[in-house]
């Protein structure tokens, strides 16, 4: 999985290309630890994401808790339908912020 990162101000966004599983989400798990220490908006482009697994949920759950202890905001934009189906079944399109990407 590729990471790219952009920040304006205290305006993250975070795209993700390939595969968010248990193999890369240390990766993104690292990124979030690390560098959201004065963003108050985080976005996530699923653009070019093809996958998440239940390590990359985790990863995205702990972003979402970081943003809302901080009083700032998250949304995961761009996001397929497959990865969709996951977010709702597992109940997380109730939680995150989520814009489906329009095919």
């Amino acid at each position: 999985m590729e990471i790219i990162k952009t920040k304006e101000g205290s305006k993250m966004t975070i795209a993700l290309e390939g595969r968010l599983d248990t193999t890369t989400a240390p990766s993104l798990d690292a990124v979030v630890g690390s560098e959201l220490g004065d963003v108050t908006e985080l976005v996530y482009d699923f653009n070019k994401l093809e996958y998440v697994s239940s390590a990359g949920l985790r990863v995205l759950l702990l972003s979402q808790k970081t943003m809302n202890a901080k009083g700032g905001t998250m949304v995961i934009r761009n996001v397929n339908s497959d990865i969709m189906e996951v977010f709702e079944m597992t109940g997380f399109s109730s939680v995150l912020t989520i814009e489906e990407k329009e095919e």
